[in-house]
């Protein structure tokens, strides 16, 4: 029978149907291709390494990995000395997030990942794996960038969770098709490119009057929006889709992302991790405050 709903010869690739039942035979294609499948679990086995500070962050500069090195930035230059950190480089290219001893601490395999050697209170360690979970886990840790108020405290978890729902229809999504997919797909692309435009909308619209994403209060719920969406407007993501966004129409967004993006702690913490852009913005892993001024990739090698 002929599928008139979706005819064969103007699937992509043409003639493509899908079967009753999907297996996974091949790689799929894409940059990620090597790394990708359907099942979960270590690949290998490889122990993560361990500094001298109770926080051990196993993490890469995406913009997930940079919402926490920023929040751990932000508490140091707050003067919570006790969040000092250890931030470790998780290759993910290289598939560093299958190992066992990364397993262990997210059983998803995903970046970032957290161990706390000193919990409050005391007792075994405690892991914190999904970036917003490490983001609250650190504010209320700290007592910090999480308002108490419960209007102020409810609008910073309102906008935290609209970004956790929200960016991988940027980054999956639009990111992907854009810049990653093996072939240029105009209808997932346009599908996507509607959608991230209207989350763009959303964020101008509701940063035309307020300050910060939940009101006059910077809050972690910038920490998460901004590596995400201000890395968009600045026009550094996915190739030169900040152009093919129009994203400079969105006035609200650009005087947030600049303001944001001036706060040294945010500058630091969009270092640690990096592994592309100007070596001098890149620290490969963070051990010391001193790092950022002695052993960025510039800087490696020389006397």
């Amino acid at each position: 029978m002929t599928d008139t709903k979706f005819p064969p010869e103007k699937n992509l690739p043409a003639g493509y149907v899908p079967p009753k039942v999907w297996k996974w035979e091949s790689e799929s294609g894409g940059a990620f291709a090597s790394i990708n499948r359907p099942i979960a679990g270590p690949t290998h086995e490889k122990v993560l390494p361990i500094g001298k500070h109770p926080l051990q962050l196993y993490s890469l500069g995406t913009p997930n990995g940079v919402k926490v090195t920023i929040m751990l930035e932000e508490l140091l230059a707050a003067g919570h000395k006790d969040a000092e950190y250890d931030a470790w480089l998780i290759t993910i290219g290289k598939g560093d997030q299958f190992g066992s001893g990364f397993v262990e601490v997210n059983p998803n395999s995903k970046i970032p990942a957290m161990m706390d050697r000193a919990p409050k209170g005391g007792g075994e360690p405690v892991r914190v794996f999904e970036s917003a979970s490490i983001l609250v886990y650190l504010a209320e840790k700290f007592g910090a960038f999480l308002p108490s108020d419960l209007r102020l405290r409810t609008e910073t978890f309102n906008w935290l969770f609209w970004q956790m729902g929200s960016a991988p229809f940027l980054g999956g999504g639009f990111g992907h098709f854009y810049s990653y997919a093996p072939m240029k797909i105009e209808y997932a692309i346009n599908r996507y490119a509607m959608e991230v435009k209207r989350q763009m909308d959303v964020l101008d619209r509701h940063l035309a009057d307020h300050e910060f994403m939940a009101g006059s209060e910077y809050t972690i719920a910038d920490m998460a929006v901004w590596p995400w969406y201000g890395r968009l407007a600045a026009k550094d993501a996915y190739d030169d889709a900040g152009d093919f966004l129009s994203v400079d129409e969105y006035r609200n967004v650009q005087r947030w992302r600049k303001q944001i993006g001036e706060r040294p702690a945010v500058k630091r913490g969009s270092m640690v991790n990096r592994t592309s852009g100007d070596p001098s913005t890149q620290l490969h892993e963070r051990h010391d405050a001193s790092d950022f001024e002695t052993k960025t990739q510039d800087k490696i090698g020389k006397a």
